[in-house]
């Protein structure tokens, strides 16, 4: 069977290990379902694992520290009209929250409404 390269470091050394494909070169490990998604196409998801598309709406889960103001964005805060982008960091998620204006956000803090 031919294995996929690894997605993090493209070593061709790949091998199985359980359900998983896991790189010896890194140790990055991932699932053969990952591997089947077209290369060079992103997928992020939200804080529970649901896919998130351009244009959705989510809702942030925690409370977020705004740097250089005193407020902060309260948990419940809906967001809409997102845009996927690889983002300074780990932040992957471009978008105009109200009372704070545009800005970038991890989609590990937010849930698609």
């Amino acid at each position: 069977m031919n294995l996929p390269p690894c997605p993090s470091c493209a070593c061709e050394y790949t091998y199985e290990m359980g359900a998983l494909l896991v790189c010896p070169e890194c140790a990055h490990e991932w699932s053969p379902t990952e591997a089947e998604e077209a290369p060079g196409e992103r997928v992020v998801k939200d804080a529970y694992g649901t896919v998130l598309n351009d244009g959705d709406t989510v809702t942030v889960i925690k409370d977020l520290k705004v740097k250089g103001q005193s407020l902060s964005i309260k948990v419940g805060t809906k967001v809409r009209n997102i845009r996927l982008v690889d983002g300074v960091g780990d932040h992957d998620i471009d978008c105009k929250v109200d009372g704070f204006g545009p800005m970038q956000l991890k989609s590990s803090v937010v849930k698609k409404a």
